[in-house]
């Protein structure tokens, strides 16, 4: 009777006497283990006697239940000291989780889109690859435009290109459909530019059409002055400069009174009092023809903006290249 007396003696005296997890577990290797002196024996019981083999049965039955037990009541003891040792102060501050929140791009073009929302536009999607029927030839863009030339533009065959532009899409839609039509279409667009701080060769704009009856300059002021309102603040001005685009005629460049100086001249607006927004003007009577509409039927104005441009003016980001680098240290503070 070795096996349940000085064996299961022995091996129950050092499972009592660990005191941490560890400890409990090198008793049980040293007495349960593979290569225990009870696992040996228990491999050869084949050339034992019937009782002997029911011995050692019976002695690791025991110990594995000794082991479980002790086990037991080391986590017992352990929770108990915790419980009475390891007091938390619930006055104390919790740690800042930080939640995501939308980039500042992302915001402006909601907000921009809920601009005209308000006032009844339709959001459209257009093709980021587009061929140069869409992207010249229905924009009214002669052959000698530079914007044709692969130094200006990212063509990925002769015909085919990443758009310079979102008008694209507003040539599909008027091909789609009848007047009228309100229409603003955003998206990024790509264009062989130099990087530097105000210039990205990609960049997103938002661009909006308005085709209908007895559509007018007016009209685009008006619109104009709504959004620059919205997006700068109620007191904001906006004035227009006469420009060149293949697209329309006549063409303008409207200018938004500087919010930083309210007109007065500053480093924002480079002294003048006035901000360049980008391109409008009323679509040219041959854009209408091309996609079958009648100009002395129906007229529409278009204009185009840069959200980057706006993010820039709006919270004096001085370097576009900032809202590409996804430096956590500038996006979370918008």
């Amino acid at each position: 009777m070795r096996w349940e007396g000085e064996y299961l003696g022995e091996a129950r005296a050092a499972i009592v006497r660990a005191g941490t997890v560890d400890e409990l577990e090198q008793a049980r290797v040293r007495y349960l283990g593979r290569r225990s002196e009870l696992s040996e024996a228990l491999r050869n019981a084949r050339e034992l006697a019937v009782e002997e083999r029911a011995e050692l049965n019976r002695t690791r039955g025991a110990l594995e239940a000794a082991v479980a037990e002790r086990l037991e009541a080391i986590e017992r003891a352990e929770l108990d000291r915790a419980l009475t040792e390891e007091v938390v102060d619930v006055t104390l501050p919790g740690e800042r989780i930080l939640r995501g929140h939308r980039h500042l791009i992302s915001q402006i073009r909601r907000e921009v889109e809920s601009v005209f929302l308000g006032l009844g536009y339709e959001v459209v999607d257009g093709r980021e690859v587009e061929n140069t029927r869409y992207n010249f030839d229905g924009l009214n863009f002669p052959p000698w435009h530079p914007a044709r030339s692969p130094h200006n533009s990212l063509f990925l065959d002769r015909t085919t290109l990443l758009r310079t532009e979102t008008s694209p899409s507003q040539i599909r839609v008027m091909e789609s459909r009848e007047p009228p039509v309100y229409i603003i279409s955003h998206g990024r667009v790509y264009r062989r530019d130099t990087i530097d701080a105000p210039h990205y060769p990609i960049f997103l704009q938002v661009e909006g059409l308005a085709v209908d009856r007895g559509i007018t300059l007016a009209d685009l002021k008006g619109t104009l002055l709504h959004l620059m309102r919205a997006l700068f603040g109620e007191e904001r001005r906006v004035r227009f400069r006469t420009h060149y685009f293949p697209f329309t005629e006549p063409s303008l460049e409207p200018d938004v009174s500087c919010f930083a100086c309210d007109g007065e001249g500053c480093r924002t607006c480079k002294f003048s009092g006035w901000i360049e927004m980008g391109g409008s003007g009323m679509v040219d009577p041959a854009v209408l023809e091309f996609v079958g509409y009648d100009p002395e039927e129906v007229s529409g104005f278009a204009f185009g903006l840069g959200l980057e441009r706006i993010a820039q003016l709006r919270h004096g980001v001085p370097d576009v290249r900032l809202l590409w680098d996804s430096d956590l240290r500038v996006i979370t503070q918008f």
